[in-house]
This record gives C-alpha cells, sequence and structure tokens, in this order.
C-alpha cells in the first residue's frame, strides 16, 4: 500500500479478507487489530516447517512501506526500532524462537515478496530476533539436491507451481539479496550452513 492510512482502510475492510495483528508505521507507531490469541488473516496459503496453516500458528505484524510502489525504500530507524521492542514481548510472551521470527516471502515462496530486499533481517539476528547469515560459503556445488534438503531442513517448502526455483528467489531475498542467475555454490553453502546452525526442529516430521 502507498501509506500507513490505506493499509489500515483495507485492513479493516471486510470485504478484503485480509487482517493482521499489527501494524508497525514509518514513524514508529503502532496498531493492534487483532488480540494475539485470535487469528489473523495475515499469512495467506504458505507453510513453515510442520506447520501447513501458518495463519494458525503465528502472529502477523505488518510493516508500513510502498515496497516496488515506490523503489524498495529501506525500513526507517523508528520503524525498526519498535518493530523490535514489539518482538521482544510477542516472543517472550509466546515463547518463540528467533529460527521462527519469517517473512511472509519465506512461507509463500513465489507469491509472498514481502519484507523484500531492503529489510535489515541482519539487525533482528544481531538482537536476537531472527537468525540472519551471510556468510560465502563457495566450496560447495552448486546441485539442486543438495540445496533442497538444506533449505526444507531450514523450514523452507517449495511451493506448486515455482518449486525449488521459488525457494532460491526466496531465500536470497533474503539471505543473499544481491545475488541472481542460476544456483550457485554459494547458495547450497549458505544453505547447509543456515540448516545445521538453526534447523527447524519439526522440519524431519515433513513427507519428502
Amino acid at each position: 500500500m502507498e501509506s500507513a492510512e490505506a493499509a489500515l482502510a483495507r485492513l479493516c475492510d471486510p470485504a478484503a479478507e485480509v487482517s493482521a495483528h499489527y501494524v508497525v508505521t514509518e514513524r514508529g507507531g503502532l496498531w493492534r487489530l487483532v488480540p494475539e490469541e485470535a487469528r489473523a488473516w495475515h499469512a495467506g496459503a504458505g507453510a513453515w516447517g510442520a506447520v501447513l496453516d501458518v495463519n494458525s500458528r503465528s502472529i502477523g505484524i505488518e510493516l508500513v512501506n510502498p515496497g516496488p510502489l515506490a523503489g524498495l525504500p529501506p525500513f526507517p530507524e523508528p520503524q525498526m526500532a519498535a518493530l523490535e521492542e514489539l518482538l521482544d514481548g510477542v516472543m517472550a510472551r509466546w515463547g518463540i524462537p528467533p529460527a521462527r521470527v519469517i517473512g511472509h516471502s519465506d512461507m509463500a515462496p513465489g507469491r509472498k515478496a514481502d519484507p523484500g530486499p531492503k529489510f535489515d533481517w541482519r539487525r533482528l539476528a544481531l538482537g536476537g530476533r531472527a537468525v540472519f547469515s551471510s556468510r560465502e560459503i563457495a566450496s560447495a556445488a552448486p546441485d539442486w539436491a543438495a540445496f533442497a534438503a538444506a533449505a526444507g531442513a531450514i523450514g523452507y517448502h517449495a511451493p506448486d507451481p515455482g518449486g525449488w526455483a521459488a525457494v532460491l528467489d526466496a531465500f536470497r531475498l533474503r539471505f543473499r539479496p544481491w545475488a541472481n542467475g542460476p544456483l550457485s555454490g554459494a547458495d547450497v553453502g549458505l544453505a547447509r550452513d543456515l540448516a545445521e546452525r538453526h534447523p527447524c526442529v519439526d522440519a524431519a516430521r515433513l513427507p519428502t
């Protein structure tokens, strides 16, 4: 949406059939729209680890940012600070580990692209509010089976259509936003490193 007011109007419109627990404005303002214990409809269809319906097992936080409508502007400092404070409370109340703080693009590769390449995942990770790595590990071969195994262990699901190529786009959007082109050894190496250090604890229960 182009503004906080436009986003709020849509999220409060029953005809839109979309909602979120919180909205954080560019200036750090916070709107609570849905109680945390209630289900919101911010994510749509998507999965992470063994959770096949993210809406039923998540607290949705929307950040006001026009994204591609305005050339992907960065997320302002007041907004990031407010998000950090909000996350601290939500994670403490519900026992959410950093590895369970994800973006819409993570749970719905190919269909969702937010929060986008300008979002500062590294900042959240440094504060223990998410996981992130930008390590360049080029020794791995660019093998799709190896990438799929590692990405699946992190929590990603391959959508239909799109498959693991869509997951690669989502993975890069978060961890390697400067990367493009075919699958590389750096993609596989980084995915393996993340899977070893931050595995999705219930990913092993998923069918292959």
